[in-house]
C-alpha cells in the first residue's frame, strides 16, 4: 500500500459509495416531490463492479468505505455486498448512511455480514412533522430501526439531522436532550444548497445553534469514532454526543480525505463539484487493474482546494441523491 494524497497533500483514505439513486422517500431538500428520473438498471454499477472500485482503491491505500444511496436498503441483497467488501486487506471501517425506515428488517444480517457502523438520518421527532419533512413516511419505523440496530451492535450508530430553519429548529434541544436521557449520538449539519436549492438558501450557522444549547448546559469537547468532518462535544452527565457538520459556515475542505462512486459508475473527486471521471464503461471494456488504478489517481489529482458555495457556484449536474452525501 502506497497510500494516496491529492495535489495538496491532503491524505485520501475514504470512498463513498452510493448504490442506488432509488429511494422510498421524498425528503425537501433532497428530492422534488414526484421523485427524479432514474438511471437505468443497466447503467447501475453490479456489486462485482463496486468491487472491483473498491478493491484497486483499497490497493491504493482507501481503508474506510461508507455505503451510501439514494437509500442503499432499498437495492436487494446489499448484505453480500458487505461480505464481499469486508474481504478486503486493511479495510478498517465499513459503515452505511441510511434513512431508517428499513433499518429493522437489515440490522441484523448487516451486522452479521461485517457492517460496523450505521448513521441515520432523521430531522424531527414529531410524527406529523416527519411525515411533512419525507412527504409521506412513518416516523415510528425510523425509530424501531434505530433501537433494533443498536441492539445488533452496529454502534456508535449516530443520526444526522439536517437543520432547516423555520422547519425543524426549534427541536434543536429536543434532539440534544436524547444524548443525555438516551445516549444518543446526534450530529446537526448546515443546510446547504445543492441543485435546486440556491447559495442563498436560509440557513442556521454553528455559532447560533451552540447559543441555543446552551439552555442545557456546557458543551465540552470530545471524540468518537468516525471518518467525517463533525467536531464532537457533551453536555453534562451525558452518555451521547453532539455533532457540528459545518460545510457553508465553517468548511473543512482543507481536510478532506474522501472521493465519492456514484451509482452509475461515476469518481468524483468533490460533493461540490461537477467534475465526474468515468469508472463504469472502462469497466466494462475489460480494464487492467493497473488502468483502473491510474483512473483513480487522476480523481484524486483533480480534487479542488475547496468548494466554491461563498462565490455562489452551486453544483447543478445531478440531485443530491444521485451523489450519495
Amino acid at each position: 500500500m502506497t497510500g494516496l494524497s491529492d495535489s495538496f497533500q491532503r491524505p485520501i483514505d475514504y470512498l463513498r459509495i452510493s448504490v442506488t439513486d432509488r429511494c422510498n422517500l421524498r425528503c425537501r431538500y433532497c428530492m422534488p416531490a414526484e421523485g427524479i428520473r432514474l438511471m437505468p438498471h443497466a447503467d447501475i454499477l453490479s456489486y462485482e463492479e463496486i468491487y472491483d472500485v473498491a478493491a484497486t482503491a483499497a490497493g491504493l491505500g482507501i481503508n474506510k468505505i461508507r455505503i451510501t444511496g439514494g437509500e442503499p436498503l432499498v437495492r436487494i441483497g446489499l448484505p453480500e455486498l458487505v461480505r464481499m467488501l469486508v474481504q478486503l486487506d486493511c479495510m478498517d471501517d465499513i459503515s452505511l448512511t441510511t434513512n431508517g425506515t428499513l433499518l429493522a428488517y437489515y440490522a441484523a444480517e448487516l451486522k452479521s455480514a461485517g457492517l460496523r457502523r450505521v448513521n441515520v438520518s432523521l430531522d424531527t421527532l414529531k410524527p406529523d412533522k416527519f411525515k411533512q419533512i419525507t412527504r409521506g413516511s412513518r416516523l415510528d419505523e425510523v425509530q424501531k430501526g434505530i433501537e433494533v440496530a443498536r441492539s445488533a451492535g452496529l454502534n456508535p450508530l449516530k443520526i444526522n439531522v439536517v437543520v432547516m430553519p423555520g422547519v425543524n429548529d426549534d427541536e434543536l434541544l429536543d434532539f440534544a436532550a436524547r444524548t443525555v436521557h438516551d445516549g444518543w449520538h446526534i450530529r446537526f449539519i448546515e443546510h446547504m444548497p445543492f441543485g435546486e436549492n440556491t447559495p442563498s438558501s436560509p440557513f442556521i450557522p454553528l455559532t447560533e445553534i451552540k447559543q441555543r444549547l446552551a439552555a442545557l448546559g456546557e458543551l465540552e469537547p470530545c471524540s468518537v469514532r468516525g471518518n467525517g468532518p463533525a467536531k464532537y462535544f457533551r453536555l453534562p452527565q451525558a452518555k451521547g454526543t453532539i455533532g457540528f457538520i459545518t460545510p457553508v459556515s465553517e468548511h473543512f475542505c482543507f481536510h478532506c480525505n474522501r472521493l465519492r462512486l456514484t451509482a452509475d459508475g461515476k469518481l468524483r473527486p468533490c460533493l461540490l463539484s461537477e467534475e465526474e471521471i468515468d469508472l463504469r464503461q472502462p469497466l466494462r471494456n475489460g480494464i487492467s487493474s493497473t488502468e483502473l488504478k491510474s483512473l483513480i489517481e487522476k480523481a484524486v489529482a483533480r480534487k479542488p482546494l475547496r468548494h466554491r458555495l461563498a462565490d455562489g457556484r452551486v453544483p447543478q449536474g445531478r440531485p443530491f441523491s444521485q451523489v450519495g452525501g
